[in-house]
């Protein structure tokens, strides 16, 4: 009789666009484009408008070590008109985006609204809590929740903008949190001495003028909420990190900022602390305090790509590339694949049998 074989085999989808954001704008560019050239694609890069020159320093970095003219291809402009014609070109077989969940869910209904499918490795941000039992060390808790909170200025997709906090070591903790604080030196980044520098640009400038003003107007404000003006601040967009309180039902609960912005809320018990960490759109990071019997709970019903516990060098933000993977959950992530782990790489690849 007759006898069959079969091979199965992964091969590179072709040209896959790359759109990195600005805030770490080599690493974010770097991963995708490495991985993409890995699996055999081209590459079209398009660079943060904020942040183009990093962009054209990492293609020096990629001609420096003999990658062929044309394999990565660096383009640079608006992302309103540039990138949505580079999204929208035929010849672009999928494509990589790091970036907001409101852009980021507008390019997965377009990519899949054309006469073919299209992958898209979407990253989107997250809305990310820290939670505190009554059993945690306070001291490295509020350590972890302030590197988290304003390291970059809050200008990380992982930063933690949400802390709950079980009702008897409330006020413990918040004393801590407001000490570490305003302690923070806030000047030029390129000094040692500081540790915040400015925000990105004066759109983030407006976006925390608007956030404070709404953190007074409905809620409390424990420190910051205001613009930081004075002598050599005039010259750049600084902001004091900002704690308050405000209702559960209120939007700066909900929307990502990516502004130095903490909200903190008194809950009766863990299971309270994780049901509200749970209800919101995304699903990035997240990080527990607490006991080491407590630790269980939180990790199966977290509902977060990242996980951290009692981790005082950040609550919510840390993941080392080639030790623990990064990706999001729900609105935080596409695929549910996260860079860095044994599954990504194969998301640039399409199989054939």
């Amino acid at each position: 009789g007759w006898r069959s074989r079969n091979r199965t085999v992964l091969k590179p989808w072709g040209a896959w666009a790359v759109v990195a954001p600005f805030n770490f704008p080599v690493a974010l560019a770097g991963g995708p484009i490495g991985a993409a050239l890995a699996a055999g694609n081209t590459v079209v890069f398009k660079v943060a408008s904020s942040t183009a020159w990093s962009g054209r320093l990492l293609m020096d970095v990629f001609e420096d070590a003999g990658l062929p003219a044309g394999v990565v291809n660096l383009v640079s402009g608006p992302g309103g008109t540039l990138g949505e014609a580079l999204m929208d070109s035929p010849a672009i077989a999928g494509a990589t985006f790091t970036g907001s969940h409101e852009v980021g869910m507008a390019l997965l209904r377009r990519f899949v609204a054309g006469a073919r499918p299209r992958p898209l490795i979407a990253e989107m941000g997250g809305k990310n809590a820290a939670l505190v039992s009554r059993h945690a060390d306070l001291d490295r808790a509020a350590l972890g929740i302030v590197r988290s909170a304003f390291g970059l200025q809050g200008q990380k997709c992982s930063a933690c903008s949400r802390v709950f906090v079980e009702r008897p070591v409330a006020g413990p903790l918040r004393e801590r949190l407001l000490a570490r604080t305003e302690a923070i030196a806030i000047g030029d980044p390129t000094e040692a001495a500081n540790w915040m520098g400015p925000v990105i640009d004066a759109g983030a400038l407006a976006r925390y003028r608007g956030a404070a003003e709404e953190l007074r107007r409905d809620g409390q404000v424990l420190t910051g909420a205001r613009v930081l003006d004075d002598g050599v601040l005039a010259h750049g967009h600084f902001v004091a990190p900002t704690i308050g309180r405000i209702d559960a039902g209120h939007r700066l609960w909900r929307d990502e900022l990516f502004l130095p912005f903490l909200l903190v809320a008194e809950v009766e018990s863990l299971d309270e602390a994780i049901e509200r960490a749970n209800a919101t759109d995304y699903g990035l990071t997240a990080g527990f305090y607490g006991a080491r019997d407590e630790i269980p709970a939180f990790l199966d019903r977290i509902e977060a790509g990242v996980t951290y516990v009692n981790r005082p060098q950040g609550a919510t933000t840390g993941a080392w590339p080639g030790y623990q993977a990064f990706g999001g959950w729900k609105g935080s992530g596409s695929t549910g694949k996260a860079i860095g782990s044994f599954w990504y790489l194969p998301q640039y690849l399409r199989e054939q049998s």
